[in-house]
């Protein structure tokens, strides 16, 4: 039968207030400024802001033309598919856009496809029809049409850092120039996150074809091109003219990479950086008592937590990370890791997403801790417990967990810093045994498939789990269109991983920045997605 565009939408617009409200409540709530609004949804807009009396009291890091972005992490490749770095797609979504992208409030809509449809088929498969806008130009003047996007989803689903955005679909084929079929095994609740996701970014198919190295010079659609990259310290885009949205009122954009924290917020209140994305949430105080700064907290959709490898003994014993589990204060965590602007993140899945349920996961209970020890038969005194950390926040939950583990069991916790691209690559090989770590995606069946699906591991399942019936699970919920009942299979799946306990679930952290208060349209979603096209200066 044949399904319209209203109907899809209409189904995307309750996945996504359904992902907003959920019965179940965390053990703290997060911090949240006066003079910053922040809501469940995550999303956000800043108060009006007064005229400056001349451009010298704007105090631009450079001038009205140009935005300093600075960040924590640098992005390990400013290609769309040789990573699955947050760090990676903030850059992405300057340069590179798919067929479809997430709106504000995390669900999806059209982008490089105007419209699409989908028509179940005899064999119980279904046909997605994708109708291409007309004049897109990517940065190299070229114009972006169906051959295209064939030859990039056709890449997507051989490059094993996104690979499992790829699963969805089948056969993607040319109807013609604005025109691109695909198939789903049967209907698929799954397929337009995925479409949304970097790793499916569109790029020219002569220049994949030939072998161009986009991690070199990157080609893409988006509102910025990539001008160049000083490694370890700096990133710069120039607008994108032809730009099919629009060109961009900021004309240039550099991209800092500041590691420490006090450093980042050092160089905000110097007026060396415009925007912070990654504000030391300790410094949030030095923001607020800024006449010349606004801070942002938005509620976040992130789960961090403290991974361990369980193809590495003792932590193949699902008692042994039960015991560690119920070791850990995870409120002592939200404290001194982040200054208070967080959640207990109460369950092995995101809380505030569809399907969330926390039913079975332990919260701190020391005296439940050594029931769990003494039945796990493990002597756990003196052994080793590597936990790697790439940022100032991570270490600072490591050394909350430094000394519970030890107290508590008597284990040694050394805690090891590692840049961001050495942190992805050596835990995506499990060439560790425990690290902080977080993943941030905008719907739990994505959430689901990049942190535990077998498929995933040697990428973004660092757990290592490889688990049938879990990865069954997952399967099912992603095949399964009907909201109500996609629901009822995703909370098992959580109670499942709630019992399987292959991680230590630790906190979901605000989304908390800083920028120059004269920077104008300025919003984040709890999936931290930010629109620089969309800035300008007052």
């Amino acid at each position: 039968m044949k399904r319209t565009l209203a109907i899809l939408l209409c189904l995307m617009m309750l996945i996504s207030c359904a992902a907003c409200g959920n019965s179940s409540t965390p053990s703290s709530t997060p911090s949240t400024p006066s003079s910053t609004p922040s809501s469940t949804s995550g999303t956000s807009t800043t108060e009006p802001k007064q005229e400056a009396s001349s451009n010298e009291d704007r105090h631009y890091a450079v001038d009205k033309d140009t935005v300093v972005v600075c960040t924590a992490d640098e992005t390990p490749s400013v290609t769309a598919r040789l990573h699955n770095a947050t760090a990676g797609s903030y850059v992405n979504y300057l340069t590179y856009e798919g067929l479809l992208t997430l709106d504000r409030n995390l669900a999806p809509q059209p982008c490089l496809a105007e419209s699409y449809s989908f028509e179940e088929q005899p064999d119980g498969t279904a046909l997605w029809t994708f109708n291409l806008r007309h004049g897109v130009k990517y940065h190299n003047g070229q114009e972006m049409k169906a051959d295209d996007v064939v030859a990039s989803l056709e890449e997507a689903k051989v490059s094993p850092d996104i690979a499992s955005y790829s699963k969805e679909f089948d056969n993607v084929k040319k109807v013609d120039d604005y025109t691109v079929t695909l198939t789903t095994n049967g209907p698929s609740a799954a397929l337009l996150y995925d479409l949304c996701h970097h790793g499916n970014a569109i790029c020219p198919a002569d220049l994949i074809k030939n072998g161009h190295d986009f991690n070199t010079e990157p080609v893409g659609t988006g509102p910025y091109k990539f001008v160049k990259w000083n490694i370890s310290e700096s990133l710069t885009f120039e607008a994108h003219e032809d730009y099919w949205g629009g060109a961009p009122a900021i004309k240039n954009v550099i991209w800092k990479i500041i590691p420490e924290g006090s450093a980042r917020t050092i160089a905000l209140q110097a007026h060396e950086v415009d925007y912070v994305i990654e504000l030391d949430t300790n410094d949030m105080g030095l923001i607020e008592d800024d006449p010349s700064l606004t801070l942002l907290n938005v509620d976040s959709l992130t789960h961090n937590w403290l991974c361990l490898n369980n193809e590495k003994k003792p932590y193949d014993n699902q008692l042994v990370r039960k015991a560690m589990n119920c070791a850990v204060n995870k409120e002592d965590c939200v404290t001194v890791a982040l200054n208070g602007a967080g959640i207990v993140a109460p369950g092995q899945t995101p809380y505030g997403q569809l399907g969330f349920d926390a039913t079975g996961c332990d919260p701190y209970d020391p005296e439940k801790a050594q029931e769990y020890y003494k039945q796990s038969g493990v002597d756990l005194n003196g052994a080793v417990l590597e936990v790697i950390c790439s940022d100032d926040t991570k270490r600072r939950a490591a050394q909350v967990i430094q000394d519970n583990l030890n107290s508590a069991f008597g284990m040694a916790v050394e805690v090891v810093s590692m840049d961001l691209a050495t942190y992805l690559s050596e835990t995506a090989q499990g060439n560790f045994t425990g690290f902080i770590g977080n993943y941030t995606s905008s719907d739990m069946m994505s959430f689901l498939k990049g942190v535990y699906h077998s498929m995933n591991i040697g990428a973004s399942n660092k757990t290592r789990t490889n688990d049938p019936h879990l990865d069954e699970l997952i399967e099912k919920a992603c095949a399964t269109v009907d909201n109500a009942e996609r629901e009822v299979v995703l909370k098992e799946t959580s109670r499942y991983l709630n019992d399987l306990c292959c991680q230590i679930p630790l906190y979901q952290q605000s989304n908390v920045s800083g920028y120059n208060k004269y920077l104008d349209g300025v919003f984040v979603t709890a999936g931290k997605r930010f629109w620089v096209e969309e800035w300008s200066w007052l």
